[in-house]
Parts: structure tokens; C-alpha cells; sequence
């Protein structure tokens, strides 16, 4: 978290202040903004890979303050405008499409304002599989599903609970009851209540319509922002059936048990 005063130059409301960040994530919060204020991610990789990266940012609920623009030599492009309230809108674009400039507008009491968003770098291959914009509910062929089984941020075998619909955020929160967990980046699946049932939630679109059913489904998906996204999702005898298809012809990517 890099947190940031402009009471520390109240008096030269026209000073752009320059922040250098090195994390692949994290988060900025300007309190009182004034002026404006340029971020250069710099993280630690080699400037070949920068191409290849995507830069997300998700503005806090109750940023107020400023308008955040891309800008390159010197062009300025409106990403974020003051005053916007998009709950969990999430806004990419390319690293090399240039950096973040973020302007004060101007305020009779700047106490009362704090611009902030959380960011993540990630590559351009990650990013496509969690905005897939043509058709973000579209079922996943057998090779995706195969390939998601590798390459997710978790893989579990589990059944759908119950399903939330949060109409304002355009999303439904998937609650999942695990059989087995095969691989979780973060601890979004953990023990609860007595009987040592594993439990988590999955955020998807509102629009994909997703409602609780019998049987068990193996879901894959990234995490995003600390939330795990949805990504490939089949009835699980449909994966075995996938699985054991590739293994006979030899060609699964990677190894994983289908039971």
C-alpha cells in the first residue's frame, strides 16, 4: 500500500508529484489529493517482458478526488472520472500503452477526499482469459478446460451450494462446497464449522445466469483483486471423460487426478 498526502503541498496546488512502485500488486490511496500525480510501475522483471504485460486497476468504492488518466508523451486519455461509482468496474489496458496520471479536481474541502484504487500486473494471456469481452459466458472446449486445469490459480472438485446475486455489481457470488481440492493459490477454500467441510466463494458475471444445481462441476479460475473469478467450469464426469480422452492419445498437458 503506498499512501500518499497532498496536504504535504497544499501550497503549490499546481506540483505533480512522481511514485514509483516495484510490487506486481498492490495498492495506492491519496489522501487530500491536490495537483497531480504520476505512477511509474516498475516491477521487477526485464523491460523485454514489459510488452507482454497488462496493467488492471480497480478504484476503491468511495474514491473522490481526482480524474485518472493513461497517458503517453503527453497525451492524456480518461480512464477514471471523479465522481464515477461503478462498483468493482475493473479498467486494463496494455504496459506499453503508456502510465497513469492522476489529477486533483478542484475541491472546497479537500479533507474530505481520498483517491485510491489497487492495481495488479499480469501477462496478456491472463488478463484475455478474465475479460473475455466477445463472449465472457461462452462454455470452455475440451483443450481450454484441460489447459485451465494447469494453468488456474485453483482447481477444486465441488458442488454449487447456493448462488448470490449482487444486482448493483453485475455479479453472482457462486458459494461451493468442495469434495476435493486439487490446487489454490490463495486460501479462498478453507475448513469451516464442525463436521470439517471445505467451503469458499467464486465470483462470476451476473449475466452468465449461474443458478444451484445437483452434481459436481470442476472449477477452475484466476484470482483477481483477492477474489477468485470463474474461469472454465464442466460437470465433472464431463472432465473425466475430456481427461481420459487425452491421456489414451497422450496428450494432456499436464497430469492431475480425475477421481
Amino acid at each position: 500500500l503506498s499512501s500518499l498526502s497532498g496536504l504535504t503541498h497544499e501550497s503549490h496546488k499546481k506540483d505533480v508529484e512522481q511514485v514509483y512502485l516495484r510490487c506486481s500488486e498492490g495498492s495506492i490511496e491519496w489522501m487530500y489529493p491536490t495537483g497531480a500525480l504520476i505512477v511509474n510501475l516498475r516491477p521487477n522483471t526485464s523491460p523485454a517482458s514489459y510488452k507482454h504485460l497488462t496493467v488492471c486497476i480497480k478504484p476503491f468504492k468511495d474514491s473522490a478526488g481526482a480524474n485518472i488518466y493513461l497517458e503517453k508523451t503527453g497525451e492524456l486519455k480518461l480512464l477514471v472520472r471523479d465522481g464515477d461509482r461503478s462498483p468493482s468496474k475493473v479498467y486494463c489496458f496494455g504496459y506499453d500503452q503508456g502510465g497513469l496520471f492522476i489529477e486533483a479536481t478542484p475541491q472546497q474541502d479537500i479533507s474530505r477526499k481520498i483517491t485510491g484504487f489497487q492495481y495488479e500486473l499480469m501477462s496478456k494471456g491472463i488478463a484475455s482469459d478474465l475479460h473475455t469481452i466477445s463472449a465472457p459466458c461462452r462454455p470452455c472446449s475440451d483443450t481450454e478446460v484441460l489447459l485451465a486445469v494447469c494453468t488456474s490459480d485453483f482447481v477444486i472438485r465441488g458442488s454449487i451450494q447456493d448462488v448470490t446475486n449482487e444486482a448493483e455489481e453485475q455479479e453472482s457470488i457462486i458459494h461451493v462446497g468442495v469434495n476435493k481440492l486439487y490446487r489454490q493459490k490463495s486460501k479462498v477454500f478453507q475448513l469451516t464449522g464442525e463436521n470439517g467441510n471445505w467451503r469458499g466463494q467464486i465470483k462470476t458475471l451476473l449475466e452468465c445466469g449461474v443458478k444451484p444445481g445437483d452434481g459436481d462441476f470442476l472449477f477452475t479460475g484466476r484470482m483477481h483483486f483477492g477474489e477468485a473469478r470463474l474461469g472454465c467450469a464442466p460437470r465433472f464426469k464431463d472432465f473425466q471423460r475430456m481427461y481420459k480422452e487425452a491421456k489414451d492419445k497422450g496428450l494432456n498437458p499436464c497430469e492431475i487426478g480425475p477421481d
